[in-house]
């Protein structure tokens, strides 16, 4: 596990990367604009009012962040990140239920657009990825991939896309629009809970030095632009919704594991309100949970191993959402016949049922553990429980309609009843050391045994100095991104 680099590596690759973007006019943001747009030079922030948001425009970088309002071509910029309140009478719970949208993020619909720019951006400016004939090759369950495909694109290389068959049709589509050609689109084997055939389809073309894999499991960078950009975005959104909440408190942050690059925010929060950090993941495939494994359908939260990059000794509790449940809800809350019944007979207020297409498959998810948490707990109207929507309902469209055509007769208030009014607080653990311990061990198996890992190098992980002592390569990071449009020449695309 070598430490992320944050110094020249390879000047001939560093040179290439220069020549290239001042070429095709590309300016890089520093992590610190994509953690609050307000820092990006104001002709920057502009020029953007001119350009489609999924346009594959260089600019469109300046745009990597949480605080885009709305979902229009053209949106202009919000100084609290775009979020939803989830109210007592969907979820069932007095606590306030917030969640971030990820459908904001420009190119894909998606947050994994962040994390992916974060992962290529230091390897350009310290020269360790060479645009002008290396590949970008981005191993994912979905939208990581399509995000590292736009990413790529937009900073003059290509990229590879590696998932597995089964993902949403929605996701292949895109990815056929953006690719450079078909054959950068790789499927693997099976569906979400595949993560093992993704590395070996990675590792098969690793053996080519033009290939160069992004593996966001691993990546730091992943953690460390979550924890800060996700984190502020996570603290705006709370500091509002607790306004005018005169004795509010921040509970918990609540996120599925994945790659556990959004989780990172939770270290964020923790450090700066107290909070709980909620890792999540499928019932279906129980690692942290039950030691145990499966396929699931909840697409975007990944399983069957630890990353790398998981503060697991950060994490106060772990819950299990079943499939079940994610696919019910997401008919629920995207046919007519589901958003009558909530606007009707739940309680549920139209312009919120209106909303409800902002949570994927993941973010429901994400708000039915937040559900099962605020029960176990029995917390009340003071606390606001943070969690994240990292895509919309759009993407699950195709799959949404064979579900309803294969039982169009389906009961709404049935649903309603199963999979919202009666969650228990089953399967939920609130960790002891022994538990973060036995769950951080896990990890070994993956990536000592299987990934080359050293021991001493897993092992530091285990301490949260490590994890501190990680933040300061973003300032660094940073430096280099401004010295590199420095030499460019780059400042806004026209």
């Amino acid at each position: 596990m070598p430490a992320p680099a944050a110094q020249l590596v390879d000047a001939d690759a560093y040179r290439h990367a220069v020549t290239r973007f001042r070429e095709q006019a590309i300016a890089l943001p520093t992590f610190a604009q994509l953690a609050d747009p307000t820092k990006a030079p104001p002709a920057t922030t502009a020029a953007l009012e001119h350009v489609d948001r999924n346009a594959a425009d260089p600019r469109n970088l300046f745009r990597v962040h949480w605080h885009n309002h709305g979902t229009s071509p053209h949106p202009g910029q919000t100084p609290v990140a775009d979020y939803l309140v989830l109210p007592r009478q969907l979820t069932g719970v007095d606590a306030p239920i917030v969640a971030l949208l990820g459908n904001r993020f420009p190119l894909i619909g998606a947050h994994k657009v962040l994390a992916a720019y974060a992962c290529l951006a230091p390897q350009i400016v310290t020269g360790q990825f060479d645009p002008t004939w290396q590949r970008a090759v981005w191993p994912s369950t979905g939208n990581y991939a399509r995000g590292g495909v736009a990413i790529s694109r937009l900073m003059g290389c290509r990229g590879i896309a590696v998932l597995p068959e089964n993902m949403s049709r929605a996701r292949f589509a895109w990815l056929d629009a953006w690719v450079a050609d078909p054959a950068d689109i790789i499927r693997t084997p099976g569906s979400e809970s595949n993560v093992r055939e993704i590395y070996e389809a990675c590792d098969d073309l690793a053996t080519d030095p033009a290939n160069v894999v992004f593996n966001q499991f691993s990546q730091f960078a992943n953690h460390l632009v979550h924890y800060q950009a996700t984190g502020q975005a996570a603290a705006g959104v709370f500091e509002a919704v607790a306004a005018p909440r005169p004795g509010a408190r921040l509970r918990a942050f609540v996120a599925a594991t994945g790659s556990a690059g959004t989780i990172a925010a939770g270290d964020y929060l923790k450090e700066r309100y107290g909070s709980l950090t909620v890792a999540v993941e499928a019932l279906e495939c129980p690692t942290m949970l039950y030691n145990g494994f499966g396929e699931h359908n909840i697409q975007g939260i990944g399983d069957k191993h630890i990353p790398l990059i998981h503060n697991v000794m950060a994490n106060d509790a772990v819950v299990a959402i079943s499939d079940r449940s994610t696919d019910a809800l997401d008919v629920l809350f995207n046919t007519g016949k589901g958003a009558a019944h909530l606007v009707d007979h739940a309680g549920v207020a139209p312009e919120t049922v209106a909303q409800l297409g902002n949570l994927g498959l993941s973010g429901i998810c994400n708000m039915l553990a937040s559900i099962k948490l605020a029960k176990r707990l029995h917390l009340g109207p003071d606390d606001i429980v943070v969690t994240v929507a990292t895509d919309s309902a759009e993407l699950y469209a195709t799959e949404r309609a064979a579900r309803v055509a294969a039982d169009p007769d389906w009961d709404p208030a049935a649903v309603f009843d199963e999979h919202l009014r009666q969650v228990a607080d089953d399967h939920v653990l609130e960790l002891t050391a022994v538990d973060r311990d036995r769950i951080f061990n896990l990890g070994y198996f993956t990536w000592v045994e299987q990934r080359g890992v050293s021991l001493e190098d897993f092992e530091a992980r285990r301490h949260q100095a490590f994890w501190r002592g990680l933040r300061g390569l973003v300032a660094q990071w940073d430096e280099m991104i401004e010295e590199f449009n420095a030499r460019t020449g780059v400042g806004v695309a026209t």
